[in-house]
């Protein structure tokens, strides 16, 4: 089975990237997905991260999620006790997901990871994709969906800046521009990684 790696900085359109590839038909694993899933209600995360940070981070029996992303991105000790929670219960999910693939035989799956370089799992992955856009458009995007730009800028300097990522991944996606570019963009990509994977060594 073949993994690829998905990965792009916040505001920089990777969800659309990661829609477009599955009604190509790819499988994708979304460790955005993975990391909801682990801090439902009733889950073994949501109770550390509760003991963590205090009951003020839950909301109708919920975690608020946008509070504790307030805290969280402007605290660097916060973030990397929340990142210590949930990133090994992200891990597990991921392996299950995994395994089903591979149960189901399926021969290429994408690995949507927000943090794929920051974290060096590059190694993992023979092929990386990453969704780019100028660290402005970054900003601006986030500021149209309602956060403060300082909150924007704070997220981002939690991550490798944009332009770094784009000398390390195989293939890059240029999504500041239409959405028809992005998504021909994305059919090249695919068509290429496929080929090759049905081509063999």
């Amino acid at each position: 089975m073949e993994l690829i790696g998905l990965t792009g900085g916040i505001g920089s359109g990777k969800s659309t990237v990661s829609g477009f590839l599955r009604e190509l038909g790819a499988t994708v694993i979304d460790a955005d997905e993975g990391a909801r899933a682990v801090v439902e209600p009733g889950t073994l995360g949501f109770e550390r991260v509760v003991a963590e940070f205090g009951g003020e981070m839950v909301r109708d029996g919920r975690l608020n999620r946008s509070r504790l992303a307030e805290l969280v991105f402007h605290d660097p000790p916060a973030l990397a006790r929340l990142n210590a929670i949930v990133h090994p219960l992200v891990r597990e999910w991921t392996a299950q997901r995994l395994a089903e693939a591979a149960k189901a035989g399926t021969e290429i799956v994408v690995q949507d990871i927000p943090l794929l370089f920051e974290n060096g799992y590059e190694a993992a992955f023979p092929t990386t994709i990453l969704v780019w856009t100028p660290a402005q458009v970054q900003v601006q995007r986030l500021v149209a969906r309602g956060m403060a730009e300082d909150d924007a800028r704070a997220r981002m300097a939690n991550q490798l800046p944009i332009d770094s990522k784009r000398e390390r991944a195989t293939y890059v996606i240029d999504n500041s521009g239409s959405t028809e570019s992005t998504r021909a963009q994305t059919v090249r990509v695919w068509t290429s990684i496929t080929a090759s994977v049905s081509s063999g060594p």
